[in-house]
This record gives structure tokens, C-alpha cells and sequence, in this order.
């Protein structure tokens, strides 16, 4: 079914569907921005205009956007959220924390480089060196996974660009490993034949650091300011002379009031909350970076991390790198397809405009138009942590998730932790070999699918409200046999239901029985996908019951394998 614009946010079948929806909408508009708002900084387009074109920098202009048709089609990506936080293995937001005096990342820091007064982040990413990394062998191995796009990082909120930036001197090309990361994930991508996304962090960087900016409270250090402050001039005599400190922690502003408590962030990351406003300097600096990443490596994808757009409200540089970006990758195809650029915590109008991110969750039911889920296997940056204890999620967990996700018109990005050399470890390689195992019997039920009238039945269908960015993962029912999700071709013609187990009896489907009304179409045939045969069933009134099932359940022998299974059912035409 093909729906209107004016028709996606309604599309539901009401008894079944009206009380998850209405929770689902107040979730997600809780925190976001309105596009009415007027920006105070109008960013100078004069060293990286905008391309002409079909889409203009505001909000009503980007509202032409329309999710592509091989977007839709992908369902799974696989993302490298990689850059020198990986380095200490230590953890999120590690370049944030080791400026906190008490905090599990300070004490790393203090055990291996010293104190940040003296070997500051600027130093880990001199440390970092990249030595292991093999961009061709790694996507290669995510596209045998299943993977149908590839995302990399082009910068986080630590202000390192990982490519040869124009309008950023601490670059990867520059310093730390001294390599175009971007160009060289983008090469693999595309001679593996899949789109490539980057993501964009570093709008942030200018409240994320000003810790940078605080010292220590106790201990010999005490007062010691850490090197957030430091300038060109103090380099002289040290490896990083002739480059400004300034240009990478962006601290040269009063700092935010009770910067150094952790987590006010969070309550100011979209600019208010008596945060100190990032400058015209900053805005357009993040502006020209982002545009010359766009110019340079001609992503199919962009991920910003941010409520809406980047630097929205305070400054127009979003909306310009939005209307830039559509209108590059317009005239790259020909006018065939749009490219796909996400945001975060949207309103309704707004995911007109942009395709919705949700954060480590999934919403609880179905949602127009498409959308997508980012979450990770481990930490978002390498953890040694979660690997020696085997924190990582279990093939068993994403096959679940992604099923989920896409019988609700999602897509699921997976970020796999790279470590600091560039490598990842055994124990993700298992986890993505079992992934692989699965999609290669039941990938036809995940790929080039679409929603069908619901999205599944059973305990854990009612699912967890989402908050802000997303974050409800484990916060629901576990799935279990019970629980069953639907996708279909997009001709209509088969319908897949979706065991979230192995079931051990008979299959019982309400939504296929004959009084429910779902089924347009008669069913011809039910087979259990890899099994080569025909599957014994029969359709009462109440329900669909399948007979036949899977010879052994996987889990039996591995608890973390994948044990979703797949009935494919021929619809007559």
C-alpha cells in the first residue's frame, strides 16, 4: 500500500493500534523543537555555498523530502562509530569524563597517560594510531552479515574530523593516525556496493568540553586547570606546536554555570537551560566542516546527533547543510531519489522534513513515514570492560530487535565497536557470523519488506513508551514464541509472520483467522523458511494454526543464537 503524505500519521488499524499511538506521538514530541523558531546566527555560505535546487534552508522547503524507495528497501545497516575515545578502551564519552575528578574514566586516565592538566585529550589522539585498521575487510564482512548500507564517523562531540578537513586543522590526515579514515571507509563502502552514511557529532563540542576548562576539587592537584584553555602559544616546544589547542576544545567562552556536573549536559542539549550560546565563529565553522565532508565523500546518508537539526535553534547551519544535502544528491541521481539525513527527538512536521532517529530503542508500534533505530552491540566507543565480562548484545537480541523494527516500518543501524587500532574483537565476530547464519535462511523477510496492517501479536506487543532521544531497549516484555511479527512483500502477495522463539507446539495466529478481517487474500501456501517443504496448517475463524515446526531450536545448543523463525505464507492473487 502506497500512502499519501497527508494519510502516513494515521495509518493504523484502530482497534488495535489507537492507545500505543497516542502514547507513542506524546513521547515523541516531549522534547522537541519547534520549526517556527527564529536563529539569531545566519551562517555566511560565502567559503561553502549552498547548492541551488529543489530544496531551500527552512523547515517548510525540506517538508518536500520523501524517504527513497532503497532506503526503505535496506531495513540494516552497520555503523563504525569509531574515532580516538576508542583508543583508552575505556568507555563513552571518554574525552568528557576524563575531565571529572572521581569518575571511572578519570581514574583510567590518571593509571595510563597522567593527569589532564598535563597529557589532555588533545595527547590520547596523538596516541592513536589506527595501526590494525582494514576498511575493506571489515565492510566486507558487514555486507555478508546482511548489512545493506554502511555508516562511519566522521566526528564526535570531541572535534576531531576523521578526514582531510578543510577548516579543521586537528584532523586524522593531521594528526593521531595520519590517515583519511572517511575516504578510506567510503572506498570499501562503495566497491562492496553499499551506500555510505557519515555521522556528524561535533555541533556540541562547545558545552560537551568545558570541563576541559575545570580542574581538581582535592588531592596534590587541586586548582591544577586542566588543558581546555590552553592556546597556539603555550604549544611551542611540544608535539602539537603550531597547532591551536583552541580549535579543537573550543573554549575560548565563559563556560556553561555548574559546567563541571556531569550531567547538566543532558539538560541543555538543545541550548537552553542558561547553557553559554555558541558564537557566529562556531557556528560557521561547524558549518564549512560539515559542507566540505558533504563536497568531499558525497554520502548517501547523514546522521546528525542532535534534536532536529544541528545548532537548531540558535543558528540557520542545519537547515543550510539539509537543503545542501538534498539538492547534492538529487543532482547525483539525476532527481531519482533523494539521499537520507536523520534527526533526533522530531516533531511531526519535522519528520516530513528529515527521516526520525530513536536512540537504544523502538517505538511501540507502528510509525510513518519511515524511521530508523541507532543502537550498539556494546558501549558507542570500544569498552575492554564489555568485552571481558561478554556484555555484548547476543545475536539473538538484534535479530529480535531488527524483526521488530522493521514490522514497524523501521530500520535498525548497529554500530559494532571498533578498538582503538582499528580491529574488532573475536567475540563481535561470533556475534556477527550468527547474525549472518540467520539472514542468509530469512533475510527475505527483513529486506524489501513492508509493513503489513499490523505489526505483530502476541505478550510483548504492547511495548515500552519511548523518552527523548529513544532509550526504552529492555524495558518491555521479553520476546519470546509467543510473540509474532508481521512483514510483507511489497507486492502484496506474501505475508511473513515472524516467531520471536522456537516454538515447541503448534503456531497459533489471530490475526490470519477469517473473523479478524486482516486477510484481503486468501492463503495458498505456508512453508517454515530453510525447511524446503510445505508446512501443515489450517485457518478457523479465531485464528491461523501452523503444525509444522522447526526440527531443533538453536538455543538448545547456544542461548545467544537467533531463534526467531519464519513462515512465509502465499497469498492467492
Amino acid at each position: 500500500m502506497k500512502l499519501s503524505k497527508a494519510n502516513r500519521r494515521v495509518f493504523a488499524w484502530p482497534h488495535l493500534l489507537v492507545g500505543v499511538l497516542a502514547a507513542s506521538a506524546a513521547a515523541s514530541r516531549a522534547e522537541s523543537l519547534p520549526s517556527d523558531a527564529v536563529p539569531t546566527v545566519i551562517v555566511d555560505t560565502q567559503s561553502e555555498p549552498v547548492a541551488p535546487g529543489k530544496f531551500e534552508p527552512t523547515w517548510e522547503s525540506l517538508r518536500q523530502y520523501d524517504v527513497p524507495e532503497w532506503y526503505r528497501d535496506a531495513k540494516f545497516g552497520i555503523w563504525a562509530h569509531w574515532g580516538p575515545q576508542c583508543q583508552p578502551e575505556a568507555g563513552d564519552w571518554y574525552a568528557r569524563h576524563m575531565y571529572s575528578q572521581g569518575r571511572g574514566q578519570y581514574d583510567a586516565h590518571m593509571q595510563r597517560y597522567g593527569h589532564p592538566s598535563e597529557y589532555g585529550f588533545k595527547d590520547v589522539i596523538h596516541d592513536w594510531k589506527a595501526d590494525k585498521w582494514d576498511p575493506d575487510r571489515l565492510v566486507g564482512l558487514y555486507k555478508r552479515v546482511g548489512a545493506q548500507y554502511f555508516f562511519a564517523m566522521a566526528n564526535h562531540h570531541d572535534n576531531l574530523d576523521m578526514w582531510d578537513s578543510r577548516h579543521q586543522p586537528w584532523n586524522s590526515v593531521a594528526v593521531g593516525p595520519k590517515k583519511d579514515l572517511i575516504a578510506g571507509w567510503a572506498k570499501a563502502a562503495r566497491e562492496n556496493g553499499l551506500p555510505f552514511g557519515v555521522s556528524a557529532h561535533a555541533a556540541h563540542a562547545w558545552s560537551w568540553y568545558e570541563v576541559a576548562q575545570g580542574a581538581d576539587t582535592e588531592g596534590d592537584k587541586a586548582g591544577a586547570p586542566y588543558d581546555g584553555n590552553l592556546t597556539k602559544a603555550d604549544g611551542k616546544g611540544t608535539w602539537w606546536e603550531g597547532l591551536d589547542p583552541q580549535d579543537l576544545y573550543a573554549q575560548a567562552h565563559k563556560p556553561s554555570p555548574d559546567f563541571a556536573n556531569l550531567n547538566r549536559i543532558h539538560w541543555r542539549w538543545t541550548w537552553n537551560n542558561d547553557v553559554t550560546l555558541p558564537d557566529q565563529a562556531y557556528c560557521e565553522k561547524f558549518y564549512n566542516r560539515t559542507m566540505d565532508l558533504i563536497n568531499k565523500h558525497q554520502p548517501e546518508l547523514i546522521y546528525f546527533d542532535d534534536t532536529a537539526l544541528p545548532l537548531w535553534p540558535v543558528s540557520d547551519a542545519g537547515l543550510k547543510l539539509a537543503a545542501h544535502f538534498y539538492n547534492t544528491n538529487l543532482r547525483k541521481t539525476g532527481g531519482a531519489s533523494n539521499g537520507v539525513l536523520f534527526g533526533k527527538v522530531l516533531s511531526d512536521d519535522q519528520k516530513e522534513a528529515l527521516t526520525w532517529d530513536v536512540e537504544r530503542g523502538v517505538p511501540p508500534t507502528m510509525e510513518f513515514p519511515a524511521w530508523q533505530t541507532c543502537t550498539c552491540l556494546g558501549g558507542w566507543h570500544y569498552d575492554r570492560g564489555v568485552y571481558q565480562q561478554s556484555r555484548y548484545k547476543s545475536a539473538k537480541a538484534v535479530v529480535h530487535m531488527l524483526a521488530d523494527i522493521v514490522s514497524k516500518n523501521g530500520n535498525l543501524l548497529l554500530s559494532v565497536p571498533v578498538r582503538g587500532d582499528g580491529s574488532i574483537d573475536e567475540k563481535e565476530e561470533a556475534i556477527l557470523e550468527s547474525i549472518a547464519s540467520w539472514m542468509e535462511v530469512n533475510r527475505e523477510a527483513i529486506l524489501a519488506t513492508r509493513p503489513w496492517k499490523v505489526f505483530g501479536e502476541g505478550p510483548a506487543s504492547e511495548g515500552a513508551p519511548i523518552h527523548a532521544q529513544g532509550f526504552n531497549e529492555g524495558k518491555g516484555k521479553p520476546l519470546t514464541a509467543e510473540d509474532i511479527r508481521y512483514t510483507t512483500s511489497k507486492d502484496g502477495a506474501t505475508l511473513y509472520a515472524i516467531v520471536m522463539g522456537s516454538p515447541v507446539e503448534p503456531v497459533s495466529l489471530e490475526s490470519l483467522g477469517a473473523e479478524a478481517g486482516l486477510l484481503e487474500r486468501r492463503v495458498e501456501r505456508v512453508e517454515l523458511l530453510g525447511s524446503g517443504g510445505a508446512a501443515d496448517w489450517e485457518q478457523t475463524a479465531e485464528r491461523l494454526v501452523i503444525r509444522t515446526l522447526p526440527a531443533a531450536n538453536p538455543s538448545d545448543a547456544d542461548p545467544t543464537a537467533p531463534d526467531a523463525v519464519v513462515y512465509k505464507l502465499t497469498l492467492a492473487n
